[in-house]
């Protein structure tokens, strides 16, 4: 099993890149555990919710992994609602830290805010390109720091497209 997860700031295009990978290679899908959850709550969140967001965003992808897809793609994964909550409320739950380093991801895709317009959907709220860019540069140092493997997605959809398609077939033909 490979799993991709797709990363980065809102409204670059994860979801709908996500949809695409899928549709194009196969494969099984984990979407936005958050997205459902303030659907449910109707209300928005709070440094108490992350613990029960992060656990079901865990669930949704532990569900996944046991099915040992060939191809599991990740619209997200913890480390979203990790520099979520220090974004938001300046603080996280530690034993994130420990849960995402614990899983092994193949490929992160992330994300460049820039290219893209900001879309509103109800659910986000960074219109300002400087806080999407500063929550992509989070994301990326994070990666980094943890040694983990990615692939930087920028440009028009159709490069973005492009560019993780490529970079999916490469992780699928290197087994």
């Amino acid at each position: 099993m490979k799993v991709v997860v797709l990363a980065g700031p809102e409204s670059s295009g994860k979801s709908w890149l996500a949809a695409e990978l899928q549709a194009h290679f196969g494969g099984l899908m984990v979407g936005e555990y958050v997205r459902h959850f303030i659907d449910h709550h109707q209300r928005d969140t709070t440094l108490a919710d992350i613990p029960a967001i992060a656990r079901g965003q865990l669930a949704w992808e532990d569900a996944a992994r046991a099915k040992q897809p060939e191809l599991l793609i990740l619209d997200t994964h913890l480390l979203t609602n990790r520099l979520w909550s220090q974004t938001l409320f300046g603080d996280y739950p530690a034993w994130l830290d420990s849960e995402l380093l614990a899983r092994h991801y193949d490929l992160h895709l992330l994300l460049s805010p820039d290219d893209v317009e900001w879309t509103a959907d109800g659910q986000r709220c960074q219109p300002e390109l400087a806080d999407r860019q500063a929550f992509y540069q989070a994301s990326l140092d994070w990666m980094h720091q943890h040694r983990q493997p990615v692939v930087v997605v920028g440009g028009d959809w159709e490069q973005r497209r492009n560019k993780a398609f490529d970079a999916v077939a490469h992780l699928l033909a290197s087994n």
